[in-house]
């Protein structure tokens, strides 16, 4: 008997897997509850529609391991006129370090030239702190100075009537003397950028394609009227960042330009398009401040007289040092993160039924009868139980 009840309870349960199961739905009259849950559902489907397909393209597939190439190309002439090298043409040649055309380069626009150096024994520069002495026992012999120009001989020099004077150091004399700055606000700058986004296959240049020819010897970038040209001219880039050309001429600074990409490749090719920001970077956040880190550089040009002594002419120069850097991103439809975010969506959609069946359950006057409709239990009376069904106070037996 024990076994034949145990495999009837057995068979019970197989059987049981093969009923299909349904909830049940309870309509609340309550207009507050109802608007409530309209308002959450339109909501949802707003967020859904506006936000997550139309404005943040859920429905494509993303890339922003962008692969990029940068070109640059530099022209312009300016011209000095020195006491010592006299009439100068400085070409791009001269003042571009280095010229090989990268990414990162340095733009001369003014510089120190101080003429005829030779090996010898000079004063150091007042400029220089640790050069200033009061005697001998404050220039060591055999010591660099720090932020200086050489190495001291043991002497200190002092003009007659001066009580401190400056440590005699063995270098290059004389040591840097006055400024010379050149005009270079109209040199300009050909940026040639080339990307590919590899997962989808797909390369541009920020070149703009058109029929003239000659349009890249005659355009310049405009953020109105040229914005796709990619000459650029020096000062207009420094006007972009909000600071003044003249200023940093004279001391230098640096200059970050930013290409973004921001391609929908669901649209025709040519609407992907490059966006330039110009941004300074030697400024300190905190005080506002430019930092003077990467404002200079100095080379010589070396010479040798008839006698085959060796004379140098020392050029410090301050320029604006340029940073070009790339970002980009790419999105293409795809049926995965449509799916996803379509079903993420529509999930939230049942937060709303939680949140109204909470409310009718626990907040409102009539919850205890809502509760009674809500839940109904279900009791075993006999060895074959019956189930009921409450409706309007009648029973009515399903067996």
């Amino acid at each position: 008997m024990a076994s034949n009840s145990c495999q009837s309870k057995f068979r019970s349960n197989v059987l049981s897997c093969l009923d299909y199961k349904t909830g049940k739905f309870i309509i609340a009259e309550s207009k507050i509850v109802g608007t409530l849950y309209r308002v959450i559902q339109l909501s949802i489907i707003g967020y859904l529609v506006g936000y997550v397909f139309l404005s943040k393209k859920s429905y494509q597939a993303k890339e922003e391991s962008i692969q990029s190439a940068v070109i640059t190309k530099l022209k312009g002439v300016a011209v000095t006129n020195t006491a010592v090298s006299g009439r100068m043409v400085w070409e791009p040649v001269d003042y571009v370090i280095p010229p090989q055309g990268e990414e990162v380069f340095f733009i001369v626009t003014n510089f120190i030239e101080t003429p005829k150096q030779k090996l010898g024994n000079c004063a150091e520069s007042p400029n220089v702190p640790e050069g200033h002495c009061k005697g001998d026992k404050d220039c060591a012999k055999g010591e660099s100075v720090k932020a200086g120009h050489g190495v001291r001989t043991g002497r200190c020099l002092r003009d007659n009537g001066k009580s401190s004077g400056m440590c005699e150091i063995y270098s290059w004399c004389p040591v840097e003397s006055c400024h010379q700055p050149q005009e270079a606000e109209n040199f300009t700058i050909f940026i040639k950028n080339f990307i590919q986004f590899p997962k989808f296959s797909f390369s541009k240049a920020n070149v703009q394609d058109t029929a003239d020819k000659y349009h890249l010897k005659k355009c310049h970038y405009d953020e109105l009227l040229e914005p796709y040209c990619p000459i650029f001219r020096l000062g207009d880039i420094v006007y972009q960042t909000g600071h003044s050309f003249q200023d940093m001429a004279l001391m230098g600074g640096s200059i970050g330009i930013l290409i973004k990409w921001k391609c929908d490749l669901d649209r025709d090719p040519s609407e992907c398009k490059p966006r330039y920001n110009f941004t300074r970077l030697d400024i300190n956040s905190y005080f506002n401040l430019p930092h003077f880190w990467y404002s200079h550089n100095r080379h010589a040009r070396y010479y040798k007289n008839e006698s085959g002594e060796v004379y140098r002419t020392q050029f410090k120069v301050y320029g604006i040092r340029i940073n070009i850097m790339v970002h980009g991103k790419a999105g293409k439809f795809c049926i995965i993160p449509t799916i996803i975010n379509t079903g993420s969506g529509l999930a939230c959609i049942g937060g709303g039924t939680w949140l109204c069946d909470w409310i009718l359950l626990y907040l409102m006057k009539k919850r205890e009868f809502y509760k009674d409709w809500k839940f109904e239990n279900i009791k075993k009376k006999d060895r074959n139980p019956s189930i009921t069904e409450h409706y309007n106070g009648t029973t009515e037996d399903l067996t």
